[in-house]
């Protein structure tokens, strides 16, 4: 599961993509940039984790449009909250995919990244990858991107035909119809509080 999880957040790091280049060649060119950091013998030092973790959220704030993420995690519900619930809600919901990801990415062991197959139309465009770990364990990973001008960035991922937002989305409907948005709100603070202590 710890290898899994790893290949959840290698495949999710993005850096700064190509302008105009194709949704695929802007993940490859960004995944090796990620590794490059993970790989780098003098950022491992414990004395630069801080520097590290920087690196590394810095790539993985640039992976996510956290808008359109933040709001397909919410379907329905986020028509119901105003504009400033909506940012507040944003800014929890990309310190939770930062945050938590971070770790888990710092335990990359070398695994094969392979890219399969690219589908664009229109805005929209699929990246089809696997992932091949040194037991040959193999996960599949499909990025959806939507493109922003120049750039495409990823509105969701689809782990072994799991999709991230649908899961997350399942997660925040069952709190809201339980407890309440508030609940929701101040869970998500709660959990800000952990990722983010030194």
């Amino acid at each position: 599961m710890r290898v899994f999880g790893c290949m959840l957040l290698l495949v999710l790091v993005l850096a700064v993509p190509s302008w105009g280049a194709s949704p695929t060649v802007e993940v490859r060119t960004t995944v090796d940039e990620v590794v490059r950091i993970v790989a780098d013998k003098e950022l491992k030092k414990p004395h630069n984790e801080q520097k590290r973790r920087k690196a590394l959220k810095g790539a993985i704030g640039l992976l996510f449009d956290h808008g359109e993420m933040a709001k397909r995690s919410m379907g329905q519900n986020w028509k119901e909250i105003s504009p400033l619930q909506q940012k507040e809600f944003t800014d929890l919901f990309a310190t939770l995919l930062e945050n938590s990801y971070a770790g888990k990415i710092e335990s990359y062991n070398n695994e094969k990244i392979v890219y399969l197959k690219e589908v664009v139309e229109g805005e929209y465009a699929e990246v089809k990858s696997r992932i091949v770990t040194a037991k040959r364990d193999e996960f599949s990973l499909e990025y959806r991107l939507l493109r922003e001008g120049e750039r495409w960035k990823v509105y969701d991922v689809v782990i072994e035909g799991v999709s991230l937002v649908s899961n997350y989305r399942s997660q925040f409907n069952k709190i809201i119809k339980s407890q309440g948005y508030p609940e929701l709100v101040k869970r998500l603070k709660v959990k800000k509080e952990e990722l983010t202590a030194p």
